[in-house]
């Protein structure tokens, strides 16, 4: 929530991308009020926009589909303007990728320099027209800055180095002008899907700048796997966000004629009441467990640290970025009924262990499990059949909301259900 002041506020935002580290050109980008329903849409190279905010408004966006609030959208001219993209990843390890962009033909110069002022690096190079990247390399100095000079116009970035490398020195190296087209955001995909979209969720209160990833259907860059409670989950990166690629597992089991309690003890429930099948499906939580009694959406609950519990939004753009029809933003995703999408459902099934003739290709790596449920009068059901997945949104103080995946058909439900329902549950990677 912005702070009233009786003034108006404009705001920066810079979008980029990137795939597993390599810098890659964003098309287009298109921002969305889900509170409102307007939008605008950017084109490359135009990927930054301003937005004039009314004091109290509230601010929601998903990328590439993005949602922002009420207020007054104002395309930036700087179709033709020199442009300096974030490096990434920043902070850097042994290297970075930096990318500028020229409107025309001329020289670039760029300089590093330490905090205290040292010049590591001066570079002069005559570029073409287009989108130039450039390896940064960092010293023995933990803390950069880098600045790009073109035409009178200069732009900075700071970059950290996580790992000073002791005796080497600071370099840049002319990597070449990016003029390969699969780059782009609207290339083909080798399962049919004809767009590429990275979702990003936000409520941002200054300039910021976002950077969309694109990789997909891999462990989660730098976070492969994640030990907790002495078990280790893989991670699934899918577009802009990273998963556990297993249900979650936690906690002591109870009988399923038990109420769990907040009783400072994680408790579980193994369908059937056997421990083996929370080995193979993970643990069904009802919900006030899973949340560890809090009401706020996106709470940690019993995820990991630096892990949440997804809410509604989240997912939904969880499903926009992993079906071939319906995309991110799309009002099919606000329906609760059954079904809806066009494939999502088969598209985040595991090929595996469901049970009958079950739609399942998990085009992204999400392989969802089909746990079934425990039912609010303790017995369990449609172990095999069905994936019933919890959100961290609540509908009301009985109700809240919640995925099931169905092995005999490819698509899903969105609906809600009663709290003391025992559900499995992901968990979703903070930023």
């Amino acid at each position: 929530m912005i702070s009233a002041s009786g003034q108006k506020t404009s705001f920066d935002f810079t979008f980029t991308a990137v795939d597993n580290g390599k810098y890659i050109r964003l098309d287009s980008i298109k921002v969305m009020n889900r509170t409102q329903g307007d939008s605008v849409k950017l084109y490359w190279p135009d990927t930054t926009l301003t937005y004039q905010i009314i004091p109290g408004d509230i601010l929601l966006y998903v990328g590439y589909a993005m949602d922002f609030p009420v207020g007054m959208w104002h395309i930036s001219d700087r179709m033709k303007e020199f442009r300096l993209f974030y490096c990434y990843p920043n902070p850097v390890i042994d290297q970075s990728i930096i990318s500028v962009y020229l409107p025309s033909k001329g020289t670039v110069n760029i300089m590093v320099s330490e905090v205290s002022g040292k010049t590591v690096v001066n570079l002069d190079r005559e570029l073409e027209e287009g989108t130039h990247s450039f390896r940064f390399l960092p010293g023995d100095n933990g803390i950069y800055f880098l600045r790009a000079r073109y035409d009178g116009i200069t732009k900075s970035i700071k970059i950290i180095s996580k790992m000073p490398t002791g005796g080497k020195t600071c370099k840049i190296e002319y990597l070449g002008l990016d003029n390969n087209n699969p780059s782009l955001k609207q290339s083909q995909l080798k399962a049919g899907l004809v767009v590429q979209e990275s979702g990003i969720l936000d409520t941002p209160t200054c300039d910021t700048t976002y950077t969309f990833q694109f990789a997909t259907n891999i462990p989660c860059p730098e976070t492969p796997t994640v030990t907790y409670a002495g078990q280790v989950y893989n991670t699934i990166q899918i577009y802009s966000q990273c998963w556990l690629k297993e249900n979650l597992n936690v906690g002591t089991m109870i009988s399923g004629n038990q109420v769990q309690t907040n009783n400072g003890i994680i408790e579980k429930y193994c369908n059937n009441n056997e421990a083996d099948s929370c080995t193979k499906y993970g643990g069904l939580y009802q919900w006030d467990e899973m949340m560890q009694y809090m009401n706020q959406q996106g709470a940690q609950g019993i995820c990991p640290p630096g892990w949440h519990l997804p809410t509604d939004e989240e997912w939904k753009v969880l499903e926009g970025a992993v079906d071939t029809h319906f995309r991110i933003g799309d009002p099919e995703w606000d329906l609760a009924l059954f079904p809806r999408g066009y494939d999502a459902g088969s598209n985040l099934k595991s090929t595996s262990v469901w049970q009958g003739n079950g739609v399942c290709t998990d085009l992204f790596g999400f392989s969802a499990l089909p746990g079934g449920v425990r039912l609010g009068d303790g017995y369990f059901h449609a172990i095999g059949y069905t994936s019933n997945l919890w959100t961290s949104s609540g509908y009301n103080v009985e109700t809240a909301w919640y995925r099931c995946l169905y092995g005999w058909q490819g698509l899903e439900r969105n609906y809600i259900l009663f709290k003391e329902s025992g559900f499995s549950v992901r968990c979703l990677k903070s930023y």
